[in-house]
This record gives C-alpha cells, structure tokens and sequence, in this order.
C-alpha cells in the first residue's frame, strides 16, 4: 500500500508521546467551532443511522470525537482506527467506561473490518492522504457502508490558486494564535501545511466523494481553512 512522505512525517509526530499528550489542546484552537463540528456529525448520521448503528471511524486519532458520539448515542457501537499507538493509548484513556463500546484498530482503512457499517466519519484525516490515496480510501470507506449509509469527512481544504493559498495560510495561524495558540507553534504549524499537506480546493474534495461512489455531497461545515461534508453510500 502506498503511503506517501506526508504521512510519514505526520505519523512520527503522532507517535510522539509528548506531542501526543499535548494533543487535546491543538483542534479547538486550529479548528474553530471544533466541539460544534462533533455536535454536528452525530445530528447528520443520526438522519439515517439507527439508534443501535455501527459506525467506522477513520483517523479515529485521540478518541474526542468517539467519546462525543458514544456519550451522546448509548447505542451505538464503533470501529476506531488510525495509525498512530500512540494517539490510541490516548483514545483508550479518553474513552474511559466508553471503551465497552468501541473496538480500537491500528492501521489504515485496509485494516478496518469489512462491515457492512451504518454510518462512518473521517475527521481532521483525509488531508494527510494525497490525492491518490484520498481517492482509494474513499473508495475503500464507500465498500464498507451498507446501502444509504450517512458518511461525514471534514478536514483542511481551502482555494489553492496562487496568492489565495497563501491568505488562507495566514489566516489560518492567525485564527491560532487569537484561540491561544503559541505564535510560534501556530507558524510552525502553517509551515508545515504549507510544505508538506496536500490539500485540495473544496470543489476537489467534493468531487473524490462523489467519484468514490457517495451520492447527495452536501457542505455542511465551512470555517477559515476546514470543510465539512455530508454524503451518503
């Protein structure tokens, strides 16, 4: 499987104990409106998932947005996966009396069951992937859903034509470091976006879903530098 320098450079930072201990505090000052976003998943999946759904998370990362979904969903079982050992010993922690509930799986989405699922979410991930991969995944994401199935992606994507790549950039540090974000941790982080994330416009990321065989792509969420979709098996 092919797994570019990008992911690479991403997963040793995550399979950094001290990052990753450090990790909580990160999306809510990068990604604004974080905790609303989680709210908004599990109002979306909740549409067309029953109340006893089995739902797959992909970049199921340190276990926020498991905890907000089992926490608000009784029933609901889950598949949390991602590459980092790391960021799922978090997860496991984050989970506490949760973890009954939730199965914990290293890998990618190769390593994730077959299902048929009810619903699945990728957060904060796709953006990782480049664009081959991405399309692979979502294509692999798609097979795993049963017929109707509600999927949420919500990740970075921002217009990538010249100077307007570089503004979002900007804004992106500068929302940062206004949540509280060290300066220079916030610039250090637009650096590495800008090297090494592979990110795609909007109108490009709702194109892969619908390549990959999702039906009804609808923006739900668009804040500074992220977006959020809506889409259905």
């Amino acid at each position: 499987m092919h797994h570019d320098a990008v992911a690479n450079a991403m997963l040793a930072h995550f399979s950094d104990p001290e990052a990753v201990t450090r990790y909580a505090d990160g999306p809510p000052r990068f990604v604004p409106g974080f905790a609303d976003l989680h709210r908004m998943t599990r109002i979306l999946l909740t549409e067309q998932a029953a109340p006893d759904a089995r739902v797959l998370v992909l970049g199921a990362g340190g276990g926020l947005e498991l905890k907000a979904l089992a926490e608000a969903e009784p029933r609901w079982r889950f598949v949390g996966v991602d590459p980092a050992s790391e960021m799922l010993k978090l997860a496991e922690q984050t989970l506490g009396a949760f973890n009954a509930r939730v199965q914990l799986q290293q890998g990618y989405i190769d390593d994730a069951p077959d299902g048929p699922f009810d619903a699945a979410t990728c957060l904060l991930t796709l953006h990782f992937l480049d664009v081959d991969e991405r399309r692979r995944t979502a294509r692999e994401i798609h097979r795993r859903l049963r017929s109707g199935a509600p999927f949420v992606a919500a990740h970075s994507s921002f217009p990538q034509q010249g100077s307007e790549r570089t503004r979002w950039l900007s804004r992106y540090a500068a929302y940062a470091i206004a949540s509280g974000a060290d300066p220079n941790q916030a610039n250090t982080a637009r650096a590495a976006v800008e090297a090494r994330l592979p990110v795609l416009s909007p109108e490009q990321d709702a194109q892969i879903l619908r390549e990959a065989g999702f039906r009804d792509v609808e923006l739900f969420y668009a804040a500074f530098t992220w977006r959020g979709w809506i889409a259905y098996a």
